[in-house]
């Protein structure tokens, strides 16, 4: 089988846009090239000691690089989002993808701190144009299923996070910063695929257009929309910060306190992606069956008593449990995502910004907040700290019903 064979394929006949139909081929695209995006991102953090060795960088140093890829990354994605909603651009998502590459291409040769910034800057303008439309290219393709839309194309992304530190160790490491150039090929795989998911959004904006179909009004008052987003973010914050303590720091807590060596305890780390994982793309069909408050619920404050019991468990346990709680707690995202689009008709692209920035925002911020915290007392203590995450589950029954929309 050819490169070009393996890459998914859009349809390029399609005389009428049946929005009541899950178009697979384009969800699968825009997922793959999540995949090819995340695993792009994930080499600049992996590659930190070798940048901070060769170029003699300081930790402040370091934080700068994060700091300035997660702004552009992150804080500029509601605008993106904002912005298209208004004056549709089908071709941004290709166009983004170009920022990643010329960032990719930079990061392979540039001798200086401040090369290396802007460097990170075009990475994280690539991510801000992506999410936000590929989100709603998601939506637009689900057929009504849209939560197994979200959840398709968010384990993309997790698959690609996953996938990332792994090829960078395999691939730059040995090879030093040069070798960053081969990942160019997955940013040039993704502009192709882009392209054609493109075309496809302009045959179906035409389509749209001559079957009139308009998006349907919020039964809601802008109070109670304002009020169920903040909550929506609330949920974001505590998922995410409990996250990014699990992702960024199990290791250390499993070397602390069990006195697990390195490679044990990396196993107990792809266990938990792993988990989390699955429990993304379970998510998204789980919450279009029994509905997304109820998944909220279950999936949030459903972990609570199992977070508060995980510091004081046997490594057997603890094994068992982070597989647990990834698995429940990681099928929440697609259900807010979704929740908050439903809330907002219309504004797909705005909501797919805010909180795909809210993810970016918090991960980021808690990661070093978390970091700084274990410096001055312990990682157990820090784990202890955040077991209490999952109770803001309980803000979920401030959150309205909601008449979901088929287009």
């Amino acid at each position: 089988m050819s490169k070009m064979e393996s890459i998914p394929q859009i349809p390029t006949q399609q005389p009428a846009f049946d929005s009541a139909k899950l178009i697979l081929p384009v969800v699968g695209a825009v997922s793959f090239v999540h995949l090819l995006n995340d695993l792009i991102q994930a080499v600049l953090p992996s590659i930190y000691p070798m940048l901070k060795a060769d170029y003699a960088l300081s930790f402040t140093q370091v934080g700068l690089i994060t700091l300035v890829f997660q702004l552009t990354a992150s804080v500029l994605q509601p605008g993106i989002g904002f912005y298209t909603d208004k004056h549709p651009k089908p071709y941004l998502l290709p166009f983004g993808m170009v920022f990643t590459l010329v960032g990719l291409i930079m990061l392979s040769f540039v001798n200086s701190f401040a090369l290396i910034l802007i460097a990170s800057a075009f990475i994280g303008l690539g991510s801000s144009a992506f999410h936000p439309e590929a989100s709603r290219i998601a939506r637009t393709a689900s057929g009504g299923r849209f939560g197994f839309a979200q959840a398709f194309f968010q384990v993309g992304g997790n698959t690609g996070s996953a996938l990332g530190p792994l090829l960078a160790a395999a691939i730059v490491i040995p090879r030093g910063q040069p070798a960053i150039a081969w990942f160019t090929i997955f940013a040039v795989i993704g502009i192709i695929v882009l392209f054609n998911v493109s075309r496809w959004v302009v045959r179906t904006h035409a389509a749209l257009k001559a079957n009139g179909k308009q998006q349907r009004q919020s039964n809601l008052s802008r109070t109670q929309v304002i009020s169920a987003l903040s909550v929506l973010a609330l949920l974001v914050f505590s998922k995410y910060v409990y996250m990014t303590c699990l992702s960024s720091y199990y290791t250390f807590y499993l070397i602390e306190k069990f006195q697990q060596p390195v490679a044990s305890a990396q196993l107990f780390l792809f266990l938990f992606l792993a988990a989390v994982a699955v429990g993304t793309f379970a998510g998204g069909p789980i919450g279009d069956r029994i509905g997304r408050k109820l998944l909220l619920w279950i999936s949030i404050l459903g972990v609570a008593p199992f977070t508060l019991l995980l510091p004081y468990c046997n490594l057997f346990w603890t094994g068992v449990i982070t597989v647990f709680i990834g698995l429940v707690l990681s099928s929440a995202f697609s259900a807010i995502i979704v929740f908050a689009q439903e809330l907002v008709p219309g504004k797909v692209g705005l909501i797919s910004g805010i909180f795909y920035g809210l993810m970016f925002g918090f991960s980021g911020i808690s990661a070093a907040a978390l970091g700084a915290l274990a410096d001055s007392t312990d990682i157990i203590f820090v784990f202890k700290c955040c077991s209490f995450l999952p109770l803001l589950g309980i803000v979920t029954v401030f959150l309205p019903k909601v008449e979901y929309s088929k287009y």
